[in-house]
């Protein structure tokens, strides 16, 4: 019943103020992140700088830097139509099945992973790696982990797929909308 153009409007106006107080605020470098930027002797390392802010616990300005684009996006987006779409749309209607299931699969990979690498997955599993190093060195290539991202993703979209076609199927039972 709200109007999609005011809707639009009000989207991108708070996108477009959060994106403009977060650069305000990180330019005094006085509030909204307890880590300050530095100037480097390059511009890629001084905006590196300006870009790193804390996210555990999400600071304002991780708060400004991501709410912001995604305010804008959404306001803009509303309209898309396609494959593309209809694909992120499902993990969209089942975040919560798809969070747990995909923690589940790559601790699983990550015990086979220390296992094939020597490390033993029985060390993936206990506490002592909390108090003591003894995975130092275990870990990969930036871009083998997004290789794992993007196929645990694919990977996990048909089961997604199907409960989110379940959940539309079954609407009478309320507490699938948790899920």
């Amino acid at each position: 019943s709200f109007d999609s153009n005011k809707r639009k409007r009000i989207l991108n106006i708070v996108g477009l103020l959060a994106v403009l107080l977060f650069i305000l605020l990180r330019s005094i470098n006085l509030y909204g992140d307890p880590g300050k930027w530095t100037h480097f002797d390059t511009a890629l390392k001084t905006f590196m700088s300006f870009m790193n802010v804390q996210k555990y616990p999400a600071s304002l300005l991780f708060l400004l830097m991501t709410l912001g684009p995604a305010l804008i996006f959404l306001a803009n987006s509303e309209n898309l139509k396609g494959r593309m779409i209809s694909f992120f749309s499902t993990f969209g209607r089942v975040p919560f099945f798809y969070y747990i299931i995909h923690i589940y699969l790559i601790h699983f990979f990550a015990l086979i992973a220390a296992e094939i690498s020597g490390f033993g997955w029985q060390k993936m599993i206990t506490a002592d790696w909390l108090f003591k190093p003894i995975l130092r060195g275990y870990g990969f290539r930036l871009w083998f982990v997004y290789l794992v991202w993007v196929g645990i993703i694919l990977l996990v979209y048909p089961v997604c797929k199907k409960f989110d076609n379940y959940k539309m199927d079954h609407k009478d039972r309320w507490w699938l909308s948790y899920l």
